[in-house]
């Protein structure tokens, strides 16, 4: 017979869960409380939480969402990372964290919508972020315009040394 607390974090849990683009689970197993409180101010840099829940809760939560896929991998230590902003930022911010506490291990996700196991959060981590991907973009873009400035401004630029060079190189008149 679920308790009354056990149906609130259930319930507690769906609402978190709503409106999520990456959802991802993480053993902990082996850190310390003060590397989980260092990974949850990193992850709250980047707009993401960092939540250690029941397994069993967390199965009835996910159970009729499109979430469900998660349920295998909700064995032994886990916590969840949920983030409703830019995927690439969260997925940047662990690897960086399981680099120097190799004891977090990072074992599926879903973000928007897609399942994706370690190496494509790897994958993901490894990705330039959006600022950076919008700035190749511009770059990519106002590079052939300024050749075509140059080019449309080379024949006047041309004219004006021309005329120049031939009011030097003139006698003058007196």
């Amino acid at each position: 017979m679920p308790t009354q607390e056990k149906v609130e974090t259930v319930e507690g849990l769906k609402t978190r869960l709503n409106g999520v683009k990456t959802v991802l689970l993480a053993e902990y197993r082996g850190l310390t409380v003060q590397q989980l409180s260092d990974l949850r101010k990193q992850l709250k840099a980047v707009s993401a939480e960092y939540k250690i829940v029941k397994n069993r809760l967390a199965r009835l939560a996910i159970a009729s969402s499109d979430l469900a896929g998660l349920s295998a991998s909700l064995a032994g230590p886990t916590g969840m990372v949920l983030a409703k902003g830019d995927p690439v930022s969260v997925a940047k911010t662990l690897q960086t964290f399981a680099r120097t506490n190799q004891a977090l291990v990072l074992k599926v996700g879903v973000v928007d919508g897609q399942m994706l196991e370690p190496a494509g959060l790897k994958a993901l981590a490894d990705l330039p972020s959006r600022e950076a991907l919008r700035a190749q973009i511009v770059g990519a873009l106002t590079g052939p315009l300024t050749q075509l400035v140059g080019l449309l401004q080379a024949p006047q630029r041309e004219l004006v040394y021309v005329l120049e060079q031939r009011g030097t190189s003139a006698p003058a008149a007196e």
